[in-house]
C-alpha cells in the first residue's frame, strides 16, 4: 500500500503520495538527461499512486546550468505527449528569481512576481495548470506580507491556485499564513540537515495545516554513499562549490553515510531509502521531496516513504548524527545568507 497524505491551507482537498518528485537534477546538470529517459522516470513515480491521489512534482523556473526554464520546457513536453498524466499530478514551481540566476537574486516585487508566474505559464505553453507557484527565496527587501499579497492577486486572476514559500523561518511563515493560507512550505530536511530552525517550521507548519516538503533528504546525495571523494562528481556539478563536499569535510561527512548504511542494512533497506522514511517520520504532512532522474532511483525513494522507523531506530540515527556532526555549510556562502527568511 503506497503512503499518503493531504496537502495543506487551500490544497488541503488534495491528496498526493507521501513521497514527492523533485525533476531539478534531469536539466541543472552538465548535460541534461534525454526526454525519454526523464518522461519514464516521471511517469514510473506517478504510476504507482492508486486513483485519484495525485503526484507531487517540484520544478522551478530556473532549473539549467543557465538558469533558463529548460526544466519546465522539458515538461510541458511531457504533458504534451502523455495529457493523461496532468491530471495525476500537482505541479509546484519555484521562481521569482531576477534573470541569469545570478547568485539567486530574488525580485519579490509585484512586478517581479508577475513577470515569473507569467514566463512560468508560458513555459508550460497550455499542457498543464500552474497548481502552486513559490518564491524560492524570502526577499529581504519586501515584506512577506506583501509577497503573499501580490501572489494572493495572481490566485484571484487565475494564474495558478495555491501559494507556497520556500526556505523561510518559522515566524515568516506564520507571518505569510496570516495575509492567506500558505499550502506548501519547502525547506531542506534530512538527518544531516535539521537545524533548529527547521525544528521550528516543521512545527509551525503542523499548528497552522501547512505541508512541509523537505528537500534533499538525501542530503544531495551524500548520504547514499554514492560520493566518497571529490572525484565522484562532474568537474561541473554544482556540488563542487558547497563545503559539505570538500575533500576535507567529505571524508568526515563519509562516516555519516556508512553509519546510516549500516543501519539500512539492518532495516532491510537502501540508505536512500531509510533517509526518506526518517523525513517522512517528523510529521503526517511532512513529503520528502527527493530529487531523481531514473526510473530505478525514482522507484527506490518512492519505497521509502513506506519505511517506517522504530524508536530505537530514530535513536540509533541522532547517536550517528551527534558523534559524527556534518562538517561544511548547505550552499556556498553567497546562497547561505538567503536562507531562512
Amino acid at each position: 500500500m503506497v503512503a499518503t497524505t493531504t496537502l495543506g491551507g487551500t490544497a488541503s482537498h488534495i491528496t498526493v503520495g507521501k513521497v514527492a518528485h523533485g525533476l531539478m537534477m534531469m536539466t541543472w546538470r552538465p548535460v541534461p538527461i534525454p526526454d525519454e529517459e526523464a518522461f519514464e522516470a516521471i511517469k514510473a513515480g506517478i504510476d504507482t499512486l492508486p486513483p485519484g491521489v495525485k503526484m507531487l512534482l517540484n520544478s522551478g523556473a530556473f532549473y539549467a546550468n543557465d538558469g533558463s526554464t529548460a526544466n519546465l520546457e522539458m515538461l510541458a513536453r511531457f504533458y504534451a505527449k502523455y495529457p493523461e498524466y496532468a491530471e495525476k499530478t500537482f505541479l509546484s514551481v519555484k521562481g521569482a528569481c531576477k534573470p541569469g540566476l545570478e547568485d539567486l537574486q530574488i525580485d519579490c516585487s509585484p512586478e517581479g512576481l508577475r513577470r515569473s508566474v507569467d514566463e512560468v505559464i508560458r513555459a508550460l505553453n497550455g499542457t498543464k495548470k500552474l497548481d502552486l507557484f513559490q518564491p524560492a527565496r524570502i526577499d529581504p527587501r519586501v515584506s512577506v506580507e506583501d509577497t503573499v499579497k501580490a501572489l494572493a492577486q495572481l490566485v484571484t486572476e487565475g494564474k495558478f491556485d495555491h501559494i507556497g514559500l520556500s526556505e523561510c523561518s518559522a515566524n515568516t511563515l506564520r507571518r505569510g499564513n496570516s495575509v492567506h493560507p500558505i499550502s506548501i512550505v519547502e525547506i531542506e530536511v534530512s538527518p544531516t540537515s535539521y537545524e533548529e530552525e527547521t525544528k521550528k517550521v516543521i512545527a509551525t507548519a503542523a499548528e497552522l495545516g501547512i505541508t512541509v516538503a523537505g528537500y534533499s533528504p538525501l542530503g544531495r546525495g551524500l548520504l547514499t554513499g554514492s560520493i566518497t571523494k571529490p572525484e565522484d562528481l562532474h568537474p561541473d556539478d554544482m556540488r563542487n562549490h558547497y563545503t559539505r563536499f570538500q575533500e576535507e569535510n567529505l571524508r568526515h561527512n563519509v562516516a555519516i553515510a556508512d553509519a546510516l548504511k549500516s543501519i539500512a542494512a539492518k532495516k532491510g533497506c537502501t540508505a536512500a531509502q531509510l533517509c526518506i522514511g526518517w523525513v517522512g517520520s517528523l510529521g503526517d504532512k511532512v513529503i520528502p521531496l527527493p530529487g531523481s532522474s531514473s526510473k530505478k532511483r525514482v522507484l527506490e525513494n518512492l519505497a521509502g516513504g513506506d519505511v517506517i522507523l522504530t524508536e530505537a531506530e530514530k535513536q540509533e540515527i541522532e547517536r550517528v548524527l551527534e558523534e559524527h556532526p556534518v562538517k561544511g555549510d548547505r550552499y556556498g556562502e553567497k546562497v547561505e545568507l538567503a536562507l531562512w527568511g
